[in-house]
């Protein structure tokens, strides 16, 4: 099952989607309609985002390997609908993509075993971890508004393990890997971070990015998929 938010006329409703509309509350909202809006999939009170958890990235940006997952948080205002245009903020001339697969926490949880994660999350879906790279810090770098695009939608039925991924920028291939390749796998990090926070139904978790994130610029189409997932797509504002 596919789980979106849309926003309506009769405001925001949250529903199943299928074929490129929204059931909620046995009204049907088709997303190609001019009133109808889809938005990020779910409301977190915190995105809890881990990175380098993939040896091909690690190698490529020189970092050293983790022994336990490495983590940062980005607040709400973060969050950024799909489809709706990234607005390059002004205090960077460096901003980069990063296409990664998140979990979606659906109740409230804490110090979960790993094998007890999958009861715990509600479903996946697909963030962009935007960067901007020029700034001092990581909290400086990740955490401002609209620096987590997310979505399209929650898929509630798929095993987060040896999904293959892809993100394009203007038609160009730039990331190619599979979930497989990660140092820590999605129940692994939910675990650890688990012991540290206690999550929130709409949380979500992050696990990284394979190799080759980059730089986007005014006009550049991304799109980012996860298979069985979905494909999250924004442009970036000119």
């Amino acid at each position: 099952m596919r789980l979106a938010r849309a926003r309506t006329t009769d405001g925001v409703v949250a529903g199943e989607y299928d074929d490129g509309t929204v059931m909620a509350n046995d009204t049907s909202y088709p997303l190609d309609a001019a009133d109808v809006e889809l938005l990020a999939p779910c409301e977190p009170s915190a995105f809890f985002c881990v990175g380098r958890n993939f040896a091909a990235t690690i190698d490529q940006m020189g970092y050293d390997k983790p022994d336990r997952p490495d983590f940062f948080i980005k607040p709400p205002v973060s969050r950024h609908p799909p489809e709706r245009p990234i607005e390059y903020p002004e205090f960077t001339d460096e901003l980069t993509y990063a296409g990664e697969l998140a979990a979606v926490i659906d109740e409230p949880c804490t110090n979960l075993a790993p094998e007890d994660v999958p009861d715990a999350v509600r479903g996946y879906t697909v963030l962009n971890d935007l960067d901007a790279l020029d700034q001092d810090g990581r909290t400086a770098r990740k955490a401002f508004d609209g620096s987590a695009p997310l979505g399209p939608w929650i898929e509630t039925d798929v095993d987060p393990s040896g999904i293959e991924m892809e993100t394009v920028i203007d038609d160009e291939v730039r990331q190619e890997a599979t979930t497989e390749q990660m140092l820590f796998s999605p129940n692994e990090v939910v675990s650890f971070l688990s012991e540290r926070f206690t999550f929130a139904p709409g949380d979500v978790i992050a696990f990284g990015s394979p190799a080759n994130p980059g730089l986007i610029e005014p006009g550049d189409e991304i799109a980012i998929t996860y298979e069985g997932v979905g494909t999250l797509r924004n442009t970036v504002a000119e």
